[in-house]
């Protein structure tokens, strides 16, 4: 096996490359991200940066040698194929969430082979639910790459400490090669993941999450807070929304860190929900080395510090003066 910095090396040299090639290259045209009224850019950007980013992942898990089950890759396979097609042409959201459904259904039904009805089922929506959330999330410069560098090297660090040498790598990989697109990504971005990257991207997290469960290697809260950042935001924007009565379907600006960018720009906001990212992923990783009732008080702790967080982002955005356009 080859040594862990090698991987990420080449992990994050692959990304790099292929992103950047992707950037300059007439490959930028196939695929534009152009700015409409819920857009928080102004100029046509590439939206082909999650194929670059899938390239360094392979590169690192081919080193890595890393062995799923056939119906995993499968999954994985229909994920990403179905997203790009979106990015190149445009689907219905119904055709997109029927896929990722079933693509959730076979990696679960592979991860997950004893389970009982109930757990499969609240297992199915949830990668599907991250599928989705991971792709709303991905609006500002340097939010979903942090978010996968941030998210992963924790899977990485449990799954080493937990003596897991080979799922620790495949999460590495996965973390450097995020850190290979955030450099071409971080503001000014010169390119998106698209959904080609971020839907991947959100299945991966799901997934790995429940293989680490599933392997011991972390207790099945740890996933939840290593991405909360992403998982509070969106899961409480939905909510709000159909309180609301809104169409929850259809694009929008009403998530904390739109909020934000809006209130203080692309590069503020980055860093803020990097410091969070940062946070919730050394308490989790922390919090892991806890006797149980210990760990319940610390992930109490953590949902009233959000609490708290997305009151404040709400009082901010609702001072006089601040445009809601």
């Amino acid at each position: 096996m080859w040594p862990a910095v090698f991987i990420a090396l080449i992990a994050f040299a692959v990304a790099v490359l292929a992103v950047g090639w992707l950037a300059r290259s007439r490959a930028a045209r196939i695929a534009l991200d152009e700015p409409n009224a819920r857009s928080l850019h102004t100029v046509p950007v590439p939206r082909t940066g999650g194929i670059g980013l899938l390239a360094g992942i392979a590169a690192g898990w081919l080193l890595a040698g890393a062995h799923w089950p056939w119906a995993f890759w499968s999954a994985l396979a229909l994920i990403v194929a179905v997203s790009l097609l979106d990015d190149l042409r445009g689907l219905s959201a119904a055709v997109r969430l029927a896929v990722h459904l079933l693509a959730s259904a076979l990696a679960v039904l592979t991860l997950l082979p004893e389970a009982g009805g109930l757990t499969v089922a609240i297992a199915v929506l949830l990668v599907a639910w991250m599928c989705n959330l991971y792709n709303f999330m991905d609006g500002s410069d340097g939010l979903a790459g942090g978010m996968a560098c941030s998210g992963f090297l924790c899977y990485a660090i449990a799954a080493a400490f937990a003596g897991n040498t080979q799922f620790a790598l495949l999460n590495l990989a996965i973390a450097a090669a995020a850190a290979g697109f955030l450099i071409h990504n971080f503001h000014p971005a010169r390119i998106f993941l698209g959904d080609a990257g971020s839907v991947p991207l959100g299945f991966l997290a799901a997934t790995l999450g429940l293989t680490g469960w599933q392997q011991c290697d972390w207790t099945w809260w740890f996933p939840l807070l290593v991405f909360a950042p992403f998982i509070v935001d969106a899961s409480v924007t939905l909510a709000r929304r159909l309180l609301s009565g809104a169409r929850v379907w259809e694009a929008h600006r009403d998530h904390y860190y739109q909020r934000l960018v809006r209130l203080g720009g692309h590069r503020r906001t980055a860093l803020l929900e990097y410091a969070l990212m940062a946070g919730s992923g050394a308490l989790a990783l922390w919090a892991m080395t806890l006797r149980g009732a210990m760990q319940y008080g610390v992930l109490a702790a953590i949902t009233a510090v959000y609490l708290v967080l997305l009151v404040l982002i709400e009082r901010a955005w609702r001072r006089p003066g601040v445009a809601h356009d």
